[in-house]
């Protein structure tokens, strides 16, 4: 009977765990950064202030070109964990849902028909995140609901207003402030660079 309960608790864990490191590293991504660093910049913050303008555009992003980041965080991390000889089906879960954020923040942004049947479904019955839930992110001032797999942890994060006072102490402690977002209205002028992601010019591509 203990076990009854103590794998699907196991499960939820796993999954929430993965989420809420996920959604940090979004936090991070979507916060912090300059457009024009030389490595940072352009692999990781450039991919945002993008997606943030034209949301739509990484889906072109296929599996791996969305996720090796993930996969290769994954792997050191399942490494680490065997050497250590914590590897369990709980961390391999954690791993593996970690590893497929970015799928999951795909499916967010896609429509019903664009996503696998088995993904509508589950965002029907809201297993995981809907494109509903995630639009929200997407919504002015875009600073809350980072978490992109499930619709449990944003309330409780954004309720509690978790990431400005995470942002607050980054403040304090190394008087970093949060980038400006041009995509919101009056956050400035859209950087010229952006130009060659407009949806036009991707349609051509």
């Amino acid at each position: 009977m203990t076990q009854w309960i103590a794998v699907p608790l196991g499960i939820v864990a796993s999954v929430l765990a993965a989420e809420f490191v996920a959604g940090l590293i979004h936090w991070m991504e979507d916060t912090y950064g300059d457009p024009d660093g030389r490595f940072f910049g352009r692999w990781v913050v450039r991919p945002n202030v993008v997606h943030h303008h034209f949301p739509r555009h990484f889906l072109r992003n296929n599996w791996w070109r969305s996720s090796w980041d993930l996969v290769l965080g994954a792997v050191v991390l399942g490494v680490v964990a065997w050497a250590l000889g914590l590897l369990c089906w709980q961390v391999v879960l954690f791993l593996a849902v970690g590893a497929n954020a970015n799928q999951f923040h795909k499916w967010g942004h896609g429509i019903r028909r664009e996503n696998p049947r088995v993904v509508a479904f589950l965002q029907s019955i809201r297993v995981i995140q809907t494109p509903a839930h995630h639009a929200r992110h997407h919504t002015d001032p875009k600073s809350s609901h980072y978490c992109v797999i499930t619709e449990l942890l944003n309330p409780l994060l954004d309720r509690v207003r978790f990431w400005r006072r995470l942002e607050w102490c980054v403040l304090m402690t190394t008087g970093i402030r949060r980038r400006f977002d041009t995509s919101v209205r009056g956050g400035g002028p859209m950087p010229a660079w952006l130009e060659a992601y407009r949806p036009h010019r991707v349609s051509q591509a």
